[in-house]
């Protein structure tokens, strides 16, 4: 530990994390993106208000649920540091719909020697195919049971952003600014923070804590763009459907294989960005095909958006008859200049990880999170590792001293705030 961090055994962080995590993750929370409504899923509410509840409990009286369930408090700075600049931390409620999120059984594993982990249905954690699963030999982790996702992403987060809190909380000695806490929903949908309530935060600066293995510090993401693409066909009896039929479900799958096989999720990584078809769904007379394209460079980004159109005459011009729309809708843009432009942003968040004793690793985030939108928004918010892994699978687990460690850094960014 740097001498200039606080002093903190992670046993301490330890018990106020594992508990939190453990209830959290009880909350069947997936968000669904088909629903335009915000929060999307009502198992959102029962998190937000019991989030509610807890952060009363703490002795926080500056705290609400909005109508759109963002749960936002306000701690008042301590004694000579209430003009202090406001810093806010921030973590989503929901999970990803991609695997079940109902009935989580989180499997607390002590002591961890390396073996392969059994879980149901066949699946298996093996530290031979996974090195930070290999890494955490004689520590602790908590893993799924093989039949639902765990919801680190972002369940750890907030567990660690209130971990924190508590501990400041109880430690008065521990001078800090003003806090804003801001947990918030449908972040996996891709929204983009809408009905998100501005006009009441005062924070100069936000961090998420919704990133990965110990260390990871991100400060860009991709560029993200939504394209909901639609296919009108032309309908006969197939038996009769010789040079008339315009086969919409096969429009939609021709649109699908156009898609650069080189430049999909599977096939990148790095700064290299992609296509990734959702949902693919019809029949002969109309389909659908919901697209995601992501790209670090916006002129790469304008590339992809103009390639939409480009496939779309093609497979008009296979099917006479057919009709192609493609609509594209922006859902988020990269943060990296707008973090850029408050270099203290950053400053701040790496002297908190040289304090609190944890090497950071600066990555570009090949995804986004809610501080994405909120940078755009006026309030630069790098990302925090969480200690999760396998976000989003049935192999998901996290490492508890890594979530102990991004505790710690939370408390030393309140602390260094706290003297700006």
């Amino acid at each position: 530990m740097n001498k200039q961090g606080i002093d903190i055994e992670d046993k301490v962080l330890k018990e106020l994390l594992v508990p939190r995590f453990l209830k959290y993750v009880r909350y069947w929370t997936t968000s669904d993106r088909r629903i335009e409504e915000t929060p999307s899923s009502p198992g959102q509410w029962e998190l937000a208000k019991a989030l509610l509840e807890e952060l009363k409990g703490l002795g926080i009286q500056d705290v609400e649920l909005t109508d759109h369930c963002y749960v936002i408090a306000r701690i008042n700075g301590t004694a000579g540091k209430e003009s202090a600049p406001a810093v806010g931390f921030m973590a989503h409620i929901d999970t990803a719909s991609d695997v079940s999120g109902k009935d989580v059984k989180a499997q607390v594993l002590r002591n961890y020697q390396g073996q392969k982990i059994s879980l149901a249905e066949g699946y298996v954690l093996d530290p031979e195919t996974d090195a930070d699963l290999a890494a955490q030999r004689g520590r602790d982790i908590i893993h799924t049971d093989g039949t639902t996702l765990l919801g680190a992403d972002d369940k750890a987060g907030i567990a660690e952003i209130a971990a924190a809190l508590e501990y400041i909380l109880n430690h008065p000695e521990i001078s800090h600014g003003p806090l804003e806490i801001i947990f918030t929903p449908d972040e996996e949908t891709g929204k983009g923070l809408p009905d998100f309530p501005l006009e009441r935060i005062k924070s100069v600066a936000c961090y998420t804590l919704d990133g990965g293995p110990v260390g990871e510090l991100e400060a860009e993401c991709f560029n993200a763009w939504k394209a909901d693409i639609e296919f009108k066909g032309k309908v006969i009896h197939v038996g009769t459907a010789r040079g008339i039929l315009a086969n919409a479900a096969l429009m939609a799958a021709s649109y699908a294989a156009l898609l650069p096989r080189s430049e999909s999720p599977e096939a990148t990584d790095g700064y290299y960005g992609y296509y990734c078809p959702m949902e693919i769904q019809g029949n002969l007379e109309s389909a659908s095909l919901e697209l995601l394209l992501r790209d670090f460079d916006r002129k790469d980004m304008d590339r992809r958006l103009a390639a939409l159109d480009v496939f779309a005459k093609a497979i008009e011009a296979q099917f006479p008859g057919g009709k192609v729309t493609v609509k594209a809708k922006m859902q988020y843009v990269n943060m990296r200049e707008k973090i850029a432009e408050r270099p203290k942003v950053m400053e701040m968040l790496k002297q908190a990880f040289d304090n609190a004793g944890v090497e950071y690793r600066l990555r570009p985030i090949r995804g986004g999170t809610d501080g994405s939108r909120l940078t755009e928004l006026g309030i630069p918010t790098p990302n925090i590792f969480t200690g999760g892994r396998n976000f989003h699978s049935r192999l998901e687990w996290v490492s508890i001293p890594e979530m102990a460690a991004a505790c710690r850094v939370v408390i030393e960014l309140i602390r260094l705030w706290g003297d700006a």
